[in-house]
């Protein structure tokens, strides 16, 4: 099996750490090198900063049945189509593939179409992994529940209620999380979790969303917690 995967080479290590027990041949790119990339001669391919770039969707449409799976979490795939604006020949897979998110035990995915839902179990067979299939909406689930949790901690901060270190010792020994709301954030990336959240705001207009200033202080900077 031939698999062309697109993406930053954080995301990319994980990819490979996460399909490292099947038999596969992986060929991995970033943006420049998609144009030259025949991307006819793949089997499967995965765009994991899709995101960032979901343009590049023109490239995949034309792939007939070829599965296509790309991060979808600040958007949905529903609006990548609309926007698009084409007619869409692949099965395309919405993951999140954030970064620390792509090698864990369970994927979220999303249907473009409800049609190519039967093809994941035999899919995730062949990949080796299991998971859960969810509605294509931003944030999908994960994400939504623990940027929530990262921007709630952020207000504490700045409130002045505790530290940051407390902040991320409680949760880690409270709830068992493996890391801590400032350490995840860093960990994720400050720019996806500040995107997210501004998306699922737009999105919802649930106040839950709305980010804190602190964490937009931090995007706007370039800084970590």
């Amino acid at each position: 099996m031939k698999i062309l995967a697109r993406g930053s080479m954080n995301r990319i290590k994980e990819l490979k750490e996460k399909l490292s027990g099947i038999s596969c041949e992986l060929t991995c790119i970033d943006d420049s090198d998609l144009l030259s990339a025949n991307i006819h001669d793949f089997d499967m391919i995965f765009d994991l900063k899709f995101d960032e770039k979901k343009e590049q969707l023109k490239y995949y449409a034309g792939l007939k049945n070829i599965p296509v799976f790309v991060c979808a979490v600040k958007q949905s795939l529903s609006k990548a189509i609309y926007d698009y604006k084409g007619k869409i020949s692949c099965r395309l897979y919405g993951i999140n593939a954030l970064p620390s998110f792509i090698n864990r035990s369970l994927w979220e995915i999303s249907v473009a179409k409800e049609e190519d839902a039967a093809h994941l179990e035999s899919l995730a067979q062949t990949l080796s992994v299991s998971y859960k299939l969810v509605q294509d909406r931003v944030g999908m689930v994960t994400p939504r529940i623990i940027f929530m949790i990262i921007n709630e901690a952020c207000y504490t901060l700045q409130e002045g209620t505790a530290s940051k270190e407390d902040i991320d010792t409680s949760m880690k020994l409270g709830t068992n999380y493996p890391y801590g709301p400032f350490e995840w954030a860093n960990k994720i990336g400050i720019k996806h979790v500040y995107e997210t959240l501004e998306a699922l705001y737009q999105d919802t207009h649930d106040e839950r969303y709305k980010v804190c200033s602190l964490l937009k202080t931090k995007y706007l900077r370039f800084e970590e917690f």
